[in-house]
Formats: structure tokens, sequence, C-alpha cells
């Protein structure tokens, strides 16, 4: 059999950092395909957005002056495609397309819904137009925002083209990120039940939620310890600040984990990672601690359903997904802190690890089915 053929990949990244980054860096690391990675830093997403298309164009013109040549585009849900092809060189303009959604503009949360600046979302919908492929982390994330796109165009006062809506649908692929698989665990540590919140700290995450959990949790006198880590910004929710006071003494980890290590010292150190968000595209930080062999605790909603295959393991359903709400999240803790006291785990004969599940998560495996579909596209 022939060796599969290697593409040249220009991957465009307007925002390289955070999840964005990870599953770029991920990706290139495990694919058999050459890479040259355009980024700018993860900083004022908005001015990254408007001026995007033009610096990089500016930046491929050059390349391509000195002799570079590529075979595809991949590009971010974060760059506007329409416009950068109609910059880009000829030879690269014309080069087939694929659009990476991470999340979208339209339905993105937003504290009030004045905030929400339309031209970014109209930014994804031509986007997704312009490209051959758009490509989602999630089959919820693809739904929603084909909903929303549908709801937002017939809002407009004429020329509505639903049928751009439907021909963006056609060409619409989940292809979810990949994780870096850790270690089996070792022994656990003696010690109470250890829970990790890992997510970006804001109010679309659901720390207030979070923390009224582990104030029932405390009320009826379950021990425990915590570890809240995650990327933190200027304008991070008081919740946390109360909580870090209300919390001290029982206190593992406390913020952002620069190092790598320690960010996967978190993780395969926990017993359950909890999440209360009320958006979530994905959830890198919630597959990577299952991954570690974490328990989670999940809401049955947004693409959590999704990422513990229900469909195919419904018994998942009962044993990892709660109701959304603090009393009932603080009882399902408590459970597991007693079967932690009573059999020196929380995982049960009934209930085993999700290592199994989550493996088709892991990098070499999502590669491979990634570089496929691109060489299918070049």
């Amino acid at each position: 059999m022939a060796p599969a053929a290697s593409v040249h990949v220009l991957a465009l990244e307007p925002h390289y950092g955070g999840s964005h980054r990870a599953m770029l860096d991920g990706w290139v690391r495990h694919s058999r395909h050459t890479w040259t990675v355009l980024g700018l830093p993860a900083y004022k997403w908005k001015w990254r957005m408007r001026h995007a298309p033009l610096t990089l164009a500016d930046d491929v013109r050059r390349r391509v002056a000195e002799g570079e040549r590529f075979d595809m585009l991949l590009v971010s849900d974060m760059l506007g495609l329409a416009e950068f092809r109609g910059l880009a060189p000829e030879s690269v303009a014309r080069l087939p397309a694929v659009v990476y959604f991470h999340e979208n503009q339209l339905t993105y949360p937003v504290r009030e819904p004045r905030e929400r600046d339309q031209h970014f979302a109209f930014t994804n919908f031509t986007t997704a137009a312009a490209a051959d492929a758009v490509w989602f982390n999630s089959a919820f994330h693809r739904d929603e925002l084909l909903a929303a796109l549908r709801e937002f165009l017939a809002r407009m006062p004429d020329y509505q083209p639903l049928d751009v809506v439907d021909a963006i649908e056609a060409k619409s692929l989940v292809q979810p990120p990949g994780v870096e698989m850790p270690p089996e665990r070792g022994v656990r540590r003696p010690g109470p039940l250890r829970i990790l919140w890992a997510a970006r700290w804001e109010h679309d995450k659901g720390p207030e939620l979070f923390f009224e959990a582990l104030e029932l949790l405390a009320a009826r006198h379950v021990d425990f310890r915590l570890s809240v880590v995650g990327e933190q910004f200027r304008d991070t929710p008081e919740v946390f600040a109360t909580a870090r006071r209300r919390f001290a003494d029982r206190i593992d980890r406390w913020g952002f984990q620069a190092n790598r290590d320690d960010y996967l010292a978190a993780l395969s150190t926990v017993d359950a990672i909890v999440s209360t968000a009320r958006h979530e595209f994905f959830g890198i930080a919630v597959v990577e601690a299952i991954a570690a062999g974490a328990y989670p605790l999940l809401p049955n909603r947004l693409a959590y359903p999704e990422i513990l295959d229900i469909a195919a393991h419904p018994q998942h359903a009962d044993a990892f997904l709660y109701d959304g709400r603090a009393v009932t999240l603080a009882e399902r803790l408590a459970s597991l802190a007693l079967r932690l006291d009573a059999t020196g785990s929380v995982w049960s004969a009934e209930v085993p690890t999700l290592r199994h599940c989550i493996a088709r998560f892991a990098w070499p495996h999502r590669a491979a089915e990634m570089d496929a579909a691109l060489e299918a596209l070049a």
C-alpha cells in the first residue's frame, strides 16, 4: 500500500493562546503533514478579529514571494476568512480552506444582551460561508450555531441568506480536539475527598453555583480538599476572592497553573472534577481530568452528554450527570465522600473508570482522523 500523502498546511490563528493554541500545537505534534503556523498573541480578541486578515495576508504575501508554497488553509473562527481571501496572494486565496470553530460570537455567553456585537457574529457567518469545510469541536456546538444563525438571519429586514446556512450545514463536520493521555495514576494518597474545578474564571462557567455547593457540603460536615485552577482575567468575579477566604484551610491549589507539570499533577491527584458551566462548547479540561482518573460530575446539558458518549453508554448519565442545581451537586459530592471513606475509592465495580471512553480523544487517534480529513479535502 502506498504511504499516505503529506499535505503542507498553512494554519492561521489570530488568537494563538489557551485552547486554540493547545489544539493546534497538539495536532501539529502528532500530524503526518507539514505545517506552517502563523499565530498572533491571544490579546484583545476584538482587535485580533478586525486586523488579522490584513496582518496575516501581509505575512503570507512575504512568504510566497520568498518561494514558500502551501496545499491548504486551516483557520480558526477568529479569522475573517472572506476578508483574508480577498487580501491574500491568489495562490493562497484559492487554496481549499477549513475553518475550525472553537467557539462563536453568536452564542458565546455575554453578561448583558446589549454587549453582543453582531458584526463579529456576522464575520463568523461569512467565514463559514467562504470555507470549503466547517469543523466544530462538538455536535452540540454545530447544532446550536446553525440554529442561532437561522434565527439571526430571519430577523434581518430583507435579503435573508438562509440558503447559505443550509450550505454551511452540508459542509460541516464534527472534529473534537485531542488530548495528551496521562499515565495511569498510582496509589491514592490518604486524605479526604479532593475536588477540582478547572475552568475560565468567568461567570459563564458558573463559579457561584460551585461555591454554593461547597457551602452546602461544609454545612453537612463533609471533609474535603479543594483545587480551583483555570485561566484568569483582569475582571475576575468577586466570588473567587470570597471563596478563597472562606475555604482557606481546605485549599490544595488555587489559581492558574502556568507550568504544565503542575497542571497535570492537579488533575492526577484529585478524586472528582466538577463543572458548573452554563455554557461549554467542548470541555478540554474536563476530558483531561477524566483521562487522568478523576470522577466527573457534570451538568446534564451542553457538550457533556456527548463527551461521556451517553448514546452508547446510557448508564453514564445516572453516574456522572446532575441536574445543574447546587443542592444536587452537594448531594453527589457527599455520596462520593461516603464511598471514599467506605472503600478507599470514589469508583465502584458498577461504575468503572472512564479512561476507555475518553481514549477516543487521545491525540494519536484524533490526529490520524483529522489528517485524513485534510488530505481528502486537499
